[in-house]
């Protein structure tokens, strides 16, 4: 059983999910995000809306109605404030504390019932020098709560993932039930990488925004929609050339090359590779790996940002599958692996 902190809607739940893994509980402050993450699963809803700088052990046991002893943790602390695009940082930031906040709770619950594992999923821009503290107190928590600390930076593109995009992974064993076991992270995948073409080639043209817009009613997707394309360049012949990435507010996706990173701020979606628009949420949804079938909900601005904060599912699910084969194989152990593929509501 996992508890999942700073869920978001889901990428990285995903992964784990689709390797065996269950999650109990889980946990973020966005109401559109947790809304997104129960909907695409059955059962009782196991996500949360909470200030998990204010979460307890004790809270986790009155929400989920008995002593709730997960065998792993895992999350994403947000980012934003790490980012290397975020020349405008400030130092106290609260965000700051949240991969702090996760190490405290990590620790507070191994100390009454053992935690095989943890997760700790971010941008690398935490590497960078000016966040270096924060990353050596973190891995310092970690530590001293009992666990084999490993740190690694993975690209989704040699994961399956149609799409460049680099996640830092803090990954501790617990060092009392598996003394000395230190977590290898995944081995790159030895077929190509994927495509933009791969992953969203084929697909009808989405619907555009307008205010009020039934999302039932959209033949494809429900979240198959995307912005007005305004600009004037859009109509230039050339002004958006087919895999030119450098403009900050147009960059044009190739077909034939993974996707940049499927991270947009103020609404500054990538460019469809026909330069004719940009990406509909449904099609950043597919760079980023997400089933068919999932659905994010809230305004269009909301599903942007869930997506944008997601973790491509196929490097989450090659994170968890890591973990999984290299807990078994110590003492046959079961690490709270429910061995099936969990339905999905929608579709």
């Amino acid at each position: 059983m996992l508890l999942s902190l700073f869920c978001g809607a889901g990428g990285l739940d995903l992964g784990f999910e689709e390797t065996g893994f269950k999650v109990g509980l889980a946990f973020d402050r966005n109401r559109d995000s947790v809304l997104s993450y129960n909907e695409n699963r059955p059962g009782p809803s196991a996500g949360h809306v909470a200030d998990l700088s204010e979460v307890t052990a004790r809270t986790l046991d009155q929400t989920y109605g008995e002593q709730f002893n997960p065998t792993g943790i895992i999350g994403g602390p947000p980012c934003q404030s790490f980012s290397q695009a975020n020349v405008r940082q400030q130092d106290d930031d609260p965000r700051h504390l949240m991969p702090l906040v996760f190490a405290r709770l990590t620790q507070e619950l191994n100390e009454r019932s053992p935690v095989d594992f943890f997760v700790l999923e971010n941008v690398v821009g935490l590497t960078l020098s000016r966040h270096r503290d924060t990353l050596r107190k973190t891995k310092e928590a970690f530590d001293a709560a009992g666990f084999e600390v490993v740190q690694t930076i993975l690209d989704a593109q040699f994961y399956g993932a149609p799409q460049s995009r680099q996640r830092l992974f803090l990954v501790g064993f617990n060092r009392g039930r598996f003394d000395g076991l230190e977590w290898l992270p995944p081995a790159p995948l030895v077929t190509p990488v994927r495509t933009v073409r791969d992953a969203i080639g084929g697909l009808p043209e989405p619907m555009y925004f307008q205010k009020g817009a039934d999302a039932s009613q959209f033949p494809h997707h429900p979240n198959h929609w995307c912005m007005q394309p305004r600009s004037p360049k859009f109509d230039r012949p050339g002004a958006l050339a087919e895999g030119n990435v450098k403009s900050r507010s147009f960059k044009t996706l190739s077909w034939e090359r993974p996707s940049i990173a499927v991270a947009y701020g103020h609404r500054e979606v990538h460019i469809h590779p026909s330069g004719k628009r940009r990406l509909s949420v449904y099609e950043a949804m597919q760079l980023q790996g997400m089933p068919h079938n999932y659905r994010l909900h809230g305004t269009m601005s909301s599903q942007i940002r869930q997506i944008s904060e997601a973790v491509p599912v196929p490097l989450a699910r090659a994170v968890a599958k890591s973990v999984k084969d290299q807990l078994v194989a110590v003492e046959g152990s079961s690490c709270g692996v429910q061995l099936h593929r969990p339905d999905r509501k929608f579709g």
